[in-house]
């Protein structure tokens, strides 16, 4: 139950540069975390077995969605969302998500908050090892030809003669589900609905994002 935290759902803008009291420019990503809707309470009592949250942004048109799914936005009552994802969280927090209402950044996050984001890594496609694994390389003499970036032996010599799960080779980069933990949150701007927190979080400009208390400490 330790790593259950609340949280809410954002979208990436970008990064930029804050100044800090003392002088100092700290690098930071700044997230859009709008009125979250919530769609869904799920309890450890009832049928559901867990305690979570089901939360939505962006409006997005009925008739992009399926039947059922239109059907499950009507039941909860509100509007059909774009991005839908739901929150693991301890059964005391479940009083900070109103059933069918709104939450924002400012009702669950302050200053200098601990935080974890979890987003989608940008995808790099196809890459060899030396970009997927830094590896360093052929040495680029002595008569080398065509083999600079290549990984070198993949074998492991008669017994047991073949290659090993898990051997790092060229393959598909990115676009897997990632979390960055212990981030801190800088500033709140609760007109804009924007969340500034220092360093980098997963995914490009325009991504969905998830944002929880942080598991860690």
């Amino acid at each position: 139950m330790a790593n259950m935290k609340s949280g809410l759902l954002g979208r990436k803008v970008g990064m930029t540069q804050i100044f800090a009291d003392n002088g100092d420019s700290l690098a930071v990503t700044v997230i859009e975390i709008g009125k979250n809707v919530v769609i869904q309470l799920k309890s450890a009592d009832g049928s559901d077995g867990y305690d979570a949250v089901q939360l939505g942004i962006n409006e997005q048109k009925p008739q992009r969605l399926t039947k059922p799914e239109r059907g499950h936005f009507e039941k909860a009552g509100v509007a059909p969302q774009k991005f839908v994802r739901e929150i693991r969280l301890q059964a005391a927090d479940a009083a900070k998500y109103p059933a069918g209402g709104t939450v924002s950044a400012e009702d669950l996050f302050t200053v200098d908050d601990a935080v974890d984001v979890t987003g989608t890594s940008k995808g790099r496609g196809f890459a060899g090892v030396m970009k997927r694994y830094n590896f360093a390389g052929f040495m680029r003499t002595h008569g080398t030809h065509e083999f600079f970036r290549h990984g070198g032996s993949i074998g492991c010599r008669l017994t047991p003669g073949h290659v090993f799960k898990g051997k790092k080779m060229p393959g598909h980069m990115g676009a897997e589900r990632t979390t960055v933990q212990n981030l801190r949150v800088i500033r709140i701007d609760a007109e804009k609905g924007l969340v500034y927190i220092r360093g980098g979080v997963p995914g490009p400009n325009g991504g969905y994002v998830v944002v929880r208390h942080t598991s860690r400490g």
